[in-house]
């Protein structure tokens, strides 16, 4: 998987607008939204069970992130991924805070057998998410880092049929067989509420014009990778870091792509 594969992708994102339908946490969704726009994407956060499966009926892809859970948002999310699969369209699971709680340990399980395109989570999360043993972490930050997760990818990948992201200081996607690397990113990242977030609404949209679902998957976290490693650079502090990462996924190109970030075969 070469750059200017990975490059093609985004591209395609810029040029077709794909219309991402997120049911997502309240902390995330400015953050969400303006990193989509800005790769090119078209957002959009429906949420209402009143509404999810009509929208998801339209949408090119559907992202479903557990961050701040009611009982409601968890019967529209499983309403809306039932139009996703019956369509069918890619969605991407989003498993955080897996652990912390019994209600929200349960609702990803759940959503999991329902067969997601893509699952992304740091390290702790896809080592409870696979069932291998109970790794709570702080919250819904990692205490595990993403490369102690592989063994644990692999077996969720299996089990769901779909790709699974682990990110962290290193990014690893897998299918159950093949893994890559992905390397990038900048130390300020983590300081930033919502990045990791980012990184799913990234896949989200990635796998709406890719049906190579590593590919996509790949392409999207190197986006940001790359994205995250110049704005960072750049960056006075957490605070500017944002700004900086929503104009170098706008002006993102091959060359820029191929400059922050690389991508290795495992």
């Amino acid at each position: 998987m070469d750059m200017d594969t990975l490059a093609a992708i985004a591209d395609r994102v810029r040029q077709t607008h794909p219309l991402v339908q997120n049911i997502t946490n309240f902390v995330v969704m400015n953050t969400t939204a303006n990193a989509l726009l800005s790769a090119g994407a078209s957002p959009a956060m429906v949420h209402s069970a009143d509404e999810v499966e009509e929208f998801a009926g339209l949408a090119s892809a559907l992202v479903i992130n557990i961050g701040t859970l009611s009982s409601e948002w968890a019967a529209a999310m499983k309403l809306a991924v039932g139009v996703a699969n019956k369509r069918p369209i890619p969605w991407v699971l989003d498993p955080v805070g897996i652990g912390a709680t019994t209600y929200r340990t349960r609702l990803a399980s759940d959503l999991a057998a329902m067969g997601p395109t893509v699952v992304r989570g740091n390290g702790s999360e896809i080592i409870t998410l696979s069932g291998s043993v109970a790794a709570q972490g702080r919250g819904v930050d990692s205490l595990h880092g993403s490369e102690t997760a592989l063994d644990a990818a692999r077996t969720l990948a299996a089990r769901t049929g779909g790709v699974v992201a682990v990110t962290g200081e290193s990014d690893y996607v897998t299918d159950g067989g093949r893994l890559i690397r992905i390397d990038g990113g900048h130390e300020l990242m983590p300081q930033v509420t919502g990045l990791g977030c980012t990184a799913t609404a990234l896949i989200g949209a990635f796998c709406a014009v890719e049906e190579d679902r590593m590919a996509a998957t790949t392409a999207a976290l190197a986006v940001l990778a790359a994205a995250g490693r110049y704005a960072g650079s750049r960056a006075e502090g957490p605070g500017s870091l944002p700004a900086l990462l929503f104009d170098a996924l706008h002006k993102l190109d091959r060359d820029l792509l191929a400059g922050h970030a690389a991508i290795s075969e495992v």
